[in-house]
């Protein structure tokens, strides 16, 4: 059994996650504190969930080897090596062009689910969190790489972890992505094929979720790329931000460029 009372925050220096409200959060995070990642499970990220997603795949859905939409969910996992927090440092590889940065709802569960029901999915789910995934650009719709969506710390969670008594409807949420001198990225969680409800009633049909595990609703189509140099604000809802400054090799290693 996973439970949330309130919302959870686990601060880098700190052996052990605090349990605060809402204020405490925006509070500590005021003074610049950096998290790590807020969670101790598995990490599930799920692909082509969003309804423009897969309108601007067009005939592609079509084509050989699968000639059909999915009709089951697509997903990946995001290793350990991927997790970081608030105030994370994230390095763009050097042979690319940048990162896709997509921020997505994560589901956090709160008990065993297997074989649940649209009907009883709430009874399974903690609480919520935000879910930066990154990614390196790449053409791979059905079978994620694990060589572009893998890389130490392209799992970007927090900052806290929000008990579900707080969220009234996860399938109605604002997804912002505000990069310092771009024009911000919103979308909503509404523009998913499956809300949170059908997703964890599909996804448990054919695999078992423990507890503390997430699952990404997915990301949003047309997410930005982000490079190095840029400093992002992730944001869902009302709830405090999450924000990450993304790097070249040579600035993560502390050397001038």
């Amino acid at each position: 059994m996973f439970t949330l009372c309130d919302h959870r925050l686990h601060l880098a220096d700190e052996p052990l996650p605090r349990d605060v409200d809402a204020a405490g959060v925006r509070t500590l995070l005021a003074e610049g504190v950096a998290c790590q990642p807020p969670v101790h499970g598995s990490v599930y990220g799920t692909l082509l969930n969003d309804r423009a997603a897969l309108a601007a795949l067009g005939d592609a859905l079509h084509a050989a080897p699968y000639k059909a939409p999915p009709r089951a969910p697509v997903l990946y996992l995001k290793p350990r090596n991927t997790l970081a927090g608030h105030g994370a440092r994230i390095v763009v590889p050097d042979d690319t062009e940048g990162l896709q940065a997509g921020a997505s709802l994560g589901i956090v569960i709160g008990r065993t689910a297997s074989r649940v029901t649209p009907g009883d999915a709430f009874d399974y789910v903690a609480g919520y969190t935000l879910v930066v995934d990154l990614a390196v650009p790449h053409a791979s719709v059905y079978r994620p790489s694990v060589r572009f969506r893998a890389r130490d710390g392209f799992c970007v969670v927090g900052p806290a972890l929000v008990a579900r008594r707080h969220v009234r409807n996860p399938d109605e949420l604002s997804i912002d992505v505000c990069i310092e001198g771009r024009e911000a990225f919103h979308a909503s969680t509404a523009s998913s094929v499956r809300g949170v409800a059908q997703l964890l009633a599909d996804v448990t049909d054919f695999m078992t979720l423990a507890p503390g595990d997430v699952l990404t609703l997915g990301v949003p189509h047309g997410v930005p790329i982000v490079r190095a140099g840029d400093e992002v604000v992730f944001s869902i809802a009302g709830w405090a931000p999450l924000r990450v400054s993304f790097v070249s090799a040579v600035q993560r290693n502390g050397e001038p460029q």
